[in-house]
Order: structure tokens, then C-alpha cells, then sequence
């Protein structure tokens, strides 16, 4: 049972968690534990801190608030604009409305930020905003909220959206 446990975190480690595991780690050996993680050869390394493994470098695009404080934080006190996706996990629109919001903010590559706020979880910041329906876009920056929208938009239309919130 420990074994499957160790070997569960093992797989899910990152690969900046696996580059930096001590030397020791690598090299545990048990009687009876039949499957040890010392490499067989030195194509088969993958816990080797010397085994280069693939960097992405992902932006990224969105993150969900977790309370006021971060709410305030990363979206009232950003230096970019943000885009405020207020949803709920039972609401159909806001499945498709995410993810062309989340596209639409990738296209500007760093430019405008997108927050997540699931209205079930921050009612109050929901009340605070004056949402009445899901989904809402609300658009800040500087903790001023310069446009908003409600319901669900074609794609080129949230292109326009987030372009226009860029040029304010």
C-alpha cells in the first residue's frame, strides 16, 4: 500500500518538483519493493537531475479568486486591466462563455487578465457588483470598472470586447 502511495506521488510530481528531489530519493531500493526507481539505463532517467525535460512556457490566462483579500489583490489592484468572469457551475451559458473568454484574453497575450468568481462561492462579491444574472463580464482596471456585459457574446464579439478594454 505505501509503495502505491509513493509511487502515485512520484507520477504526479512536476517536473520542476522531480529536477530538484534529493539524490537519495532516487536510489531507494526495498526487498520488497520489486519495481525500484533506480534507472536501468540512461535513456530510462526520468528522475535524473541531469535529464533535461520539456519546459512550456504557459501564460497564465485565468485564475480563479479564492476570497476578498486575493479579489483585491489581483483584480482591484492589478497595473492590467481585468476581465471579471462572475459564473455559476450549474449555469449552461457560462460553460461556453469561459472558454471564449479564456481565448479571446490569450490572443492579447499578457495584456488584460481574466478572474474567475463562481457566484455560489463569493455571493458577496457578486452582491457587491450589482450581478443579477450569469454570466456577467465585469471589466476593471485600477478598481474602477470601466465596461460590463451580461449573457452570452459570439466570438467577435468578445475579441471587440477585450480589444476596447485594452484602448481605454
Amino acid at each position: 500500500m505505501a509503495h502505491r502511495l509513493l509511487m502515485r506521488r512520484i507520477w504526479t510530481l512536476s517536473a520542476k518538483e522531480i529536477r530538484y528531489l534529493p539524490a537519495s530519493f532516487t536510489a531507494i531500493s526495498s526487498s520488497s519493493f520489486s519495481t525500484s526507481l533506480q534507472p536501468s539505463s540512461p535513456s530510462a532517467s526520468f528522475l535524473s537531475p541531469s535529464h533535461n525535460l520539456p519546459r512550456t512556457s504557459r501564460r497564465q490566462v485565468s485564475f480563479n479568486v479564492q476570497d476578498n483579500e486575493d479579489f483585491t489583490e489581483r483584480v482591484i489592484n492589478s497595473q492590467l486591466p481585468v476581465l471579471i468572469d462572475f459564473h455559476a457551475q450549474w449555469c449552461g451559458p457560462c460553460k461556453i462563455l469561459g472558454p471564449r473568454l479564456e481565448k479571446a484574453i490569450a490572443k492579447q497575450k499578457g495584456r488584460v487578465a481574466m478572474a474567475k468568481v463562481d457566484i455560489d462561492d463569493h455571493t458577496d462579491l457578486a452582491i457587491e457588483y450589482g450581478v443579477s444574472a450569469v454570466p456577467t463580464v465585469i471589466a476593471m482596471r485600477g478598481g474602477d470598472i470601466i465596461a460590463q456585459f451580461s449573457g452570452i457574446k459570439e466570438d467577435d464579439e468578445l475579441d471587440s470586447f477585450v480589444s476596447k478594454i485594452i484602448g481605454k
